[in-house]
Parts: structure tokens; sequence; C-alpha cells
């Protein structure tokens, strides 16, 4: 017996560790290059001036190329080499984030919309604004037809964003092998009792993923997307402006080499490994009982031995493939499982797409700010959630009932956190003509000839543009026309407005009637709220992902072992297409619903949205998000993270 224990004692470097610590990093790099994609949402949106909805559709193309192969690399690859399939995967990964990079290297430059670049002054000497020029701002979009058309061609934004697309699709298709092959890869092959901890390991590695792709997206959006070829001087806005795009393309170049990377070591893996544990008597015994098979007739074996792989045709596994899936979809507990992952993912998905957003125009917080604080604080509380409830279920030793048990109360305490959010808010920025009138009373209106006072009317404003300035007043004007104002100083971001006759028909109380670039601050009660909204959020977010690795199990126990990665791979399947490509759209439809106040593109026509109604906004996402569903982030979030 001492012989046996000794032989059975597994080297520190062996080949499952060895894949253990592979799929602790290619889960890391997947995460990174999804939580990345989550982050530039807002930076993509604006580039390319496309709505929230159409943003949402490119954000679900990740579902869509899952969706094409997914279920037949569950089962077909189950019985190929698994391994080599996962670094397929990776390095198709890496080439959709390359391609979705590659618009920028297209495009011109970027030029966001304003009517003020050209009247800056220099030398500290006033410059006269169109409010005085006769109604020359009128038609500030009668620029030559020429002119318009070749500046249109040039930029050819409006369906340069199918890169973009393309390349979140063929990452889908790159995910597609890695979390149900390589899960029932190092289940098959570890002890019973490690399986749970393997999982939670892997898990909880892979949030770091997210949490460096967060980060790398706040670092992103604070780089001018055309930095190195604009001279940053003569930009009028900063990155707390909602026509500022962030250097989105760069953090795709990182992510796709880090992805190439991961999936290196996965060609070098063999197609099965010995059975964690095993003595040299059962190896020897497995041999002999190999042998034995060759003596016994092909319909008598039903040997599932994983470390003896049989050679078997493609046809026969197609025509074992509808019995198969049939068996699976007999099962109840698999269908309740399913069902409730669609109905989590869902919610999850429609408000991880659009929490930078959320957060910037509930709380006013900068896009870079919302993303890195998703990073820094959220997704550590995920990471300690997941493994402390692998810990959970290694010390307790709990089953299958007990799981299921710590998987509702995790989903019953994190869905009480979104409910204390929901009334967590601020109160709408203060827009004279969108959020308030020009004499300060509170109203929301969706229609654009309320920009218009008589302040400003004898200015012949246009109401098209966004152009915010923050008067001494408090209240934000929608541009230096639209506050009537006559003059201006300094140059870039230093400009400042003057003799503004807006400012001085309003009763609230004003210092003069001046005023600066940029939309005015949230009043300091609603950082008080924020703060709130942030600590109910992260605890919500830990009690939630508890409820991943007993998820897991409850999988993995609830279904015969030859159907593991079958059941895996169609639950993703079920789970990312009615779960994860419907809420990015609808969610962006609902949203742009509330938008008070659209862009313009270059070409005219609508533009993104600069502006919406924060309550509004607020209903419509939080209404709709349902259970957080963090516990299934890494496994079933529409971007591998």
């Amino acid at each position: 017996m001492s012989v046996e224990k000794i032989t059975a004692r597994e080297p520190c470097c062996s080949k499952l560790k060895m894949f253990l610590a592979a799929m602790c990093f290619v889960f890391f790099a997947k995460a990174f290059q999804g939580s990345y994609m989550k982050s530039s949402v807002t930076q993509i949106e604006r580039r390319f001036d496309i709505p929230s909805s159409l943003i949402g559709f490119i954000d679900g193309s990740f579902e869509i190329g899952n969706l094409f192969v997914i279920a037949f690399v569950s089962y077909f690859g189950a019985k190929l080499h698994r391994p080599r399939l996962i670094g397929a995967g990776c390095l198709i990964m890496a080439m959709g984030s390359f391609i979705t990079a590659a618009p920028h290297f297209f495009q011109g430059p970027y030029k966001y919309e304003t009517t003020i670049s050209h009247l800056s002054a220099s030398n500290g000497t006033e410059s006269i604004l169109p409010c005085l020029a006769n109604g020359s701002l009128a038609h500030d979009n009668e620029i030559p037809k020429v002119e318009i058309q070749a500046e249109c061609e040039k930029a050819a934004s409006s369906s340069l964003w199918l890169y973009v697309f393309l390349g979140n699709m063929l990452r889908g298709v790159g995910e597609t092998p890695v979390m149900p092959l390589g899960l029932s890869y190092l289940d098959d092959f570890s002890r019973e009792e490690n399986t749970a901890l393997y999982m939670a390991l892997i898990q909880t590695l892979g949030i770091l993923g997210p949490m460096f792709g967060f980060m790398l997206g706040s670092f992103c959006a604070k780089l001018y997307v055309d930095i190195g070829a604009v001279d940053l001087d003569t930009i009028t806005i900063n990155h707390k402006d909602t026509r500022w795009v962030g250097a989105w393309w760069l953090g795709f170049l990182l992510t796709g080499g880090v992805m190439l990377l991961a999936g290196i070591p996965f060609w070098f893996f063999p197609k099965s490994l010995p059975k964690q544990g095993e003595t040299e008597t059962d190896k020897k015994s497995n041999i002999l009982e190999g042998d034995q098979d060759r003596f016994i007739p092909d319909n008598n074996k039903h040997s599932t031995a994983p470390n003896k792989p049989a050679t078997v045709s493609m046809a026969a596994l197609a025509k074992d493939f509808l019995p198969s899936l049939k068996k699976l979809f007999s099962n109840t507990i698999y269908l309740l499982i399913v069902c409730t992952g669609f109905i989590q993912v869902s919610g999850f998905i429609g408000m991880i797409t659009f929490m930078p957003k959320f957060m910037e125009q509930i709380y006013g917080q900068s896009a870079s700010r919302a993303i890195f604080l998703i990073g820094i604080m959220t997704l550590p509380a995920v990471a300690l959630g997941i493994i402390t409830g692998g810990f959970i279920m290694k010390k307790f030793k709990l089953n299958v009932l007990g799981a299921t048990k710590l998987c509702i109360g995790a989903s019953l305490l994190a869905f009480s956190s979104l409910v204390i959010q929901y009334f967590l808010q601020c109160d709408n920025s203060q827009v004279a003509g969108l959020t308030v009138s020009y004499q300060g009373a509170p109203q929301v209106s969706y229609q654009q000839n309320t920009l218009i006072s008589p302040c400003n009317m004898g200015c012949s404003c246009s109401v098209k543009h966004w152009d915010p300035i923050c008067a001494s007043n408090g209240l934000t004007y929608a541009s230096p026309c639209l506050a009537g104002c006559q003059t201006s100083t300094g140059d870039g971001k230093d400009m400042a407005f003057h003799n503004c006759t807006c400012i001085g028909e309003s009763p609230l109380p004003f210092a003069n009637m001046s005023a600066v670039l940029g939309q005015c601050p949230r009043k300091s009660d609603c950082d008080y709220m924020f703060k709130f909204y942030m600590a109910v959020t992260v605890i919500g977010a830990f009690f939630s992902s508890c409820g991943a690795t007993p998820g897991y199990i409850i999988l993995l126990r609830s279904i015969n072992p030859e159907l593991k990665s079958l059941a895996l791979g169609i639950y993703i399947l079920i789970v990312r297409t009615l779960g994860g490509i419907p809420p990015p759209i609808y969610f962006g439809a609902l949203i742009d619903r509330t938008c008070l106040k659209w862009g313009t593109k270059q070409c005219g026509g609508r533009g993104a949205c600069r502006f919406y109604d924060s309550g509004a906004f607020r209903f419509s996402l939080r209404s709709r998000a349902g259970d957080p569903a963090t516990q299934r982030w890494s496994s079933s979030s529409g971007d591998g993270t």
C-alpha cells in the first residue's frame, strides 16, 4: 500500500497542472479581450456616430459567432483533439481583435461637431461670436456640396463599423471551444473532489482579465483617438465631454497579442491524460483490459475510460448526435438550468453593455472613470465571490442539493442589491431648454424648439449642434449662441464666453454673464449618492458571484458523463443566443428613446446621442436588468468575460 501511495503522488508540474495553468491564462486572455470590448462600446458608438441600438447589435455579434459553431464544436470536439482545438480558437480570437482595430487605419482624422473652433482668439483678444452676425449660424451647414461629398467619402464611417462587427463575431467563433472542451478535459482527468476547486481557480484568475481589460479601457478612453496624428492643443474638448473619442483601437491590438500568446501551450498537450491519482497498478490493469478488449466484439464494448482514445469515424459521430441531443433535453434539471441561465444572462448582458454610459449619464462620471471603477472595485468583489463559492463547496462537501440552495440564496441577495440600486438616483443635469427652462423651472423636453428662447431669438442659432458651455448661474447651455454669448476670449480648452444675454435673464443667481466650455458639474449630493451606488454594486457583485462554482457543479453532475461537453456547449448556445444577442439591441433601442439631444454627422443626419433624460434612462435600464447574474459572467456573457 505504501508503494502505491508513493506512486500515486502527483508531481508538482504534472501535465494536468500545466493544462490547468494554461486554462487560467486563456480564461484571463479571453476575459481581457471581452471586457475591453465592453469598455470600448461608448467610444465606438461616438467614433462611428451610431445609435445605441446598433452598437448593441455589434456587441451581440460575439454571440452570433458562437451560434454558428458551438453545438458542433462541443459535440464533435469532445471526440477529437481538445487542446489543439482550443489553440486554434485562440488564434481566431486574436485575428478578430486585429480586424476590430482595422477601421482606425482606414478612417481620416476624427472631426467632432463644433461651431466654435474657428472663433478662437489669440493673445487674449476678444472675438465676435455669430450671435451678432445676422443669422450666419442658421446656415452653418451650407458648405459647398462638392466639399461635403468629398469629406463624406473620405470619412466612410457609415460602413466601416462592419469591420468591428466582423472582428467581434470572429472572436465569438474562436472562443467556442475554450470553455466546454477545456473544462470537460479538466474534469475527465482530475479527481472528482478537486474539480470544483480547479474551476474556482480558473474563474478567479480569469476574473483578473476583466480587471485589466477595464483598466486598459479607462486608460485608452483618456487618450485622444488620433493621438500622435493631431496637435492636441487645438482640441477644444476633454475626456469628460460626450463628443470625446478615446484611442479605442489601441487596446484591441494589445488584447489580440495577449490572446496569441495564450493559445501557444495548447498545441503541445496530448489528446488524453492519465486520471489524476491513478496508481501504476491501475494503469497496468487498464492496459490489460485494453488488450482483452481486442478480442471482444465492438457491440459489447462499453469502456469510457478517458485515457483510451478510440478511432471513430465522423459519420458515426454524426449519426449519434441527434439521439444524444434528445437524451440531453429529456433531463428536466438540465432544462431548468438552461431557462434560469437565459433569464439571468439576458438582464446582465444588457446592463453591463451600457453600464459605463449609465454611470456617465446618471451620476455625471466621465466614461474613463466609470470604466476604471468597474474594473478596480466591482471585479475584485466578483473574484472574491467566486473563490468563496468554491471554498464553501469543498469545505462543507456540498452535494447537488446543497449547491442548489447556495445558488438560490446568492441570487436572492444579489437581486435585493439591485432593488436598492434602483432608488439611488441623481436629478437630471440642468440644461437650458432640455431639462429646465431658460428661467430655471424644471421641465423635460424632447422637442428641439424649446432650445429657442426670447433671449437668443435674435441670434438665429442652430439647434442641431451640441457645444455645451457652463454659465456662472449653474445652468448648461447647448451652445454659446443659444446662451446669447456675444464675445469670447482665450483659445482651445481655455476659451471663455462673455456678455451672454440668457444668463442675465435667468432668475438664478449669477456672478457675471460669462461661461466656460463644457457641461456644469453635478451637485455635491450626487457624488455622495454615487458612493452609495458603488458600495451596493460591490456587495451585490460579491453575493451574485458566490453562485458561480455551485452552478457549474449542478450542471456537470446532473447529466451523463459522456454528454458533459455537449451539455455545456448547448447551454452556452441557448443562453448566448437568446440571452446574449437580443438584450443589447433592445436595451440600446430603449435607451435611444430617452435621448434629449442627438449629435449631427458630418454629412448631415442623426449621429450619436449627446445627452439623455437620466430618469427615463435609469428606468429603462434598471427595470429590465433583472438579476445581475454575475455568477454567469465567466461562462455566458457576451464577450467571454
